[in-house]
């Protein structure tokens, strides 16, 4: 039989080469960190400088925005934990029982704080905690108890992870433009054109055979909701966008109030009787022309090419829409909620004309910031896993005065304070980065014994780390699932503080299995603390999230002062950014249906003593608020004809016809999903 000669596929190795050049060139960064971190370390003859090089591993990313953002917050977190130290050593030089006790109550606090923070704001909250173990390490004897050069130790540690922090930003820098940034405006673009769009569509073909939207609507969410992680990495990367942050919050905002508009002018349409006249095409020639005509897959890249144009076009939309002549309040419905779609569309571009540096784009509005807790629970349960897990390793510590204990202490503290926010991906995460670790010990001492005994100089040394370093960087470069990231993680985080270099290198074995034990037992002992007290479950945070955001909407409805609009969607907003990407498609949109029954509840409010209807309403939500959804709709449609029969006129009867149509929307949505509002709160 004759053998086939055939060549492999030139097309194809051009693109493997081309999908490796990215994670090669991240490896060479790291590696190129890693090494300049431990030159400067060895030229100022630092004790420790090995945590220069493990910070500047720590640092690395393969996006350019997430390893300069998330080293500025580890600056930040250094700090904090530095100082915290020095004041507890202050005030309890003597006292080994309470200087402990105490050191487990702070990464208790860290990783509460961690978990009620978010991306890298997070990532510093664990890095105080840790930090300040790091620190207790070397001060602390044989059994506990602090000393008194707590402060100059502190200073040098800090000294040395900042060193690793600016190297590793230099070295990214000078080597990578990023792509963050455009990556970030194509996903808004895609979003706001995958919006527009079908909703167009959906208002063109309106009728008995109207598409149902709502699946599709359902994975907008999920997807918008993604974007708040790819916001914190480009922050990191343009000072500009940074100064601006508030706009992309405003566009993600804006989209998921176009979704909200959408799923009322949705659910309206599908209830109207088929023998009636269908409004929507009323409302379809007051839309802008570019989205009407756009129904090509290239849309989404026109409108990332001059997001302005179709901003424009959007401005003269929502007029239109809110001055439309308005005979029903089902008209006034479809016309003002299409107006929200379209005002949420222009936030959106308001963020992508930020992102591609659009000349002439709005001027930016300054809004402080706000912390917003989706659901505390989550919080305590990692604090109080935090402080029993530190504070066990400090006991058997202690008990067994083990004279390396002080590292498992750390390392304990390393991996619990950062995987607690990850929540049910903790456990994997942290079994994961124990495996790892035991790669990362053999590793180490196959380089420390076998490798670096016959090298003398710094290049060669920097050579010997390349052959380690550089393949574990393409493979984090290439790693998509967590517990594969978690694993090679570990491998490139543990590999430096395990081989420990110094100027004057020591080649004990005693000393450096010792060591290593102590590695290895704190990344161990961290998957335990996760299985004996494990986070809760995705499926139990969604639905707390839900009871939550259930019970803020029934206080919202029985409240004795006017709520602010802005308040109720932030709080809101943050409890979609909270839910588990497990989360099922139905709670997404409860959660939508609830921002927007709490809007219009606060609009009504409003309104309802101009027009004298402020006792029916108070009705009504009273109902609605003690769970009985019928009664709610039926007082509801008791006031919209009271309402209907008003002889008002003039600016009364706009102002009664747009609460008809709020009326509406509360009405369906409540109908729509019944058994959610009338739950009990359990929460």
């Amino acid at each position: 039989m004759q053998k086939s000669t055939a060549l492999p596929d030139r097309g194809s190795l051009t693109d493997a080469l081309a999908a490796a050049r990215a994670p090669l060139l991240f490896a060479v960064r790291l590696w190129a960190s890693v090494c300049l971190a431990l030159f400067v370390a060895f030229l100022l003859e630092l004790d420790n400088p090995f945590w220069a090089g493990t910070s500047a591993a720590i640092v690395c990313q393969p996006q350019l925005g997430a390893s300069l953002r998330k080293g500025w917050f580890r600056m930040i977190g250094t700090v904090i934990g530095a100082t915290m130290i020095v004041v507890l050593t202050a005030f309890f030089p003597q006292d080994r029982i309470a200087f402990l006790g105490l050191l487990a109550l702070w990464g208790a606090l860290c990783a509460f704080a961690a978990t009620a923070l978010h991306n890298f704001a997070s990532y510093s909250a664990a890095l105080a905690g840790y930090t300040a173990a790091i620190i207790a390490a070397d001060t602390l004897g044989a059994t506990g108890g602090a000393n008194t050069d707590v402060f100059m130790l502190a200073v040098w540690r800090a000294s040395e992870i900042c060193i690793g922090i600016v190297c590793a930003g230099i070295v990214l820098a000078g080597t990578d433009l990023g792509g963050g940034q455009r990556r970030l405006a194509a996903s808004f673009a895609n979003l706001t054109a995958e919006i527009a769009i079908p909703f167009t569509r959906m208002l063109s073909s309106a009728g008995p055979q109207q598409p149902d939207t709502q699946t599709e609507r359902r994975e907008l969410v999920r997807r918008v909701i993604a974007l708040d992680p790819m916001i914190d990495q480009v922050l990191g990367e343009s000072s500009d966008v940074r100064a601006h942050s508030p706009i992309l919050q405003n566009a993600v905002h804006g989209l998921l109030r176009a979704l909200d508009g959408w799923r009322a002018v949705a659910t309206h349409l599908s209830r109207l009787p088929s023998g009636i006249d269908r409004p929507a095409e009323t409302i379809l020639r007051g839309l802008p022309p570019e989205l009407r005509s756009a129904q090509e897959p290239s849309s989404s890249a026109r409108v990332m090419a001059d997001p302005l144009a179709l901003h424009r076009a959007c401005q003269v939309a929502v007029r239109t829409l809110l001055a439309l002549p308005a005979g029903t309040p089902s008209l006034r419905l479809l016309a003002d909620e299409t107006a929200k779609v379209m005002a949420g569309i222009l936030h959106a571009l308001d963020g992508l004309a930020l992102l591609v540096d659009a000349p002439g784009r709005p001027a930016p509005s300054h809004r402080g910031f706000r912390l917003s807790v989706p659901d505390w629970l989550p919080a305590f349960v990692n604090a109080a896993r935090a402080f029993i897990t530190i504070g066990a390793v400090e006991l058997f510590w202690i008990a067994t005065a083990w004279p390396n204990g002080a590292s498992t202490i750390v390392f304990v503290a390393i991996v619990v304070l950062l995987l607690s926010p990850k929540g049910d991906l903790a456990y994997g995460g942290a079994m994961a980065f124990a495996l790892g670790t035991v790669g990362a010990t053999l590793c180490a001492a196959i380089m420390k014994f076998a490798v670096l005994p016959t090298l003398e100089t710094f290049p060669a040394f920097c050579a010997a780390l390349g052959l380690f370093l550089i393949p574990v960087g393409f493979a984090m470069a290439r790693a998509r699932q967590p517990p594969a990231m978690a694993l090679i993680t570990a491998l490139a985080f543990n590999f430096v503080p395990l081989l420990a270099p110094t100027n004057l290198m020591s080649y004990d074995t005693g000393q450096f299995y010792n060591s290593a034990l102590a590695i290895v037992a704190g990344c161990g002992t961290a998957p335990l603390a996760f299985r004996l007290l494990p986070p809760l479950s995705p499926r139990l945070r969604a639905r707390r999230l839900l009871a939550l955001t259930l019970r803020d909407l029934r206080r919202l409805a029985i409240a004795s002062h006017q709520s602010r609009l802005d308040d109720w969607e932030t709080r809101t907003y943050g409890r979609f950014a909270a839910l588990p990407d497990q989360s099922e498609p139905l709670q997404r949109a409860q959660l939508l249906a609830a921002l927007s029954v709490g809007a219009e509840i606060i609009h009504l409010r409003e309104t309802a003593p101009y027009l004298g209807a402020a006792a029916e309403l108070n009705a009504a939500l009273t109902a609605f608020a003690q769970g009985n959804s019928t009664i709610a709709i039926a007082r509801l449609s008791q006031l919209d004809r009271r309402l209907a029969s008003t002889s008002d006129t003039g600016p009364a009867i706009v102002i009664a016809l747009q609460a008809r149509g709020r009326i509406l929307i509360i009405s369906e949505a409540i109908s729509e999903h019944a058994p959610y509002f009338d739950a009990e709160v359990t929460a």
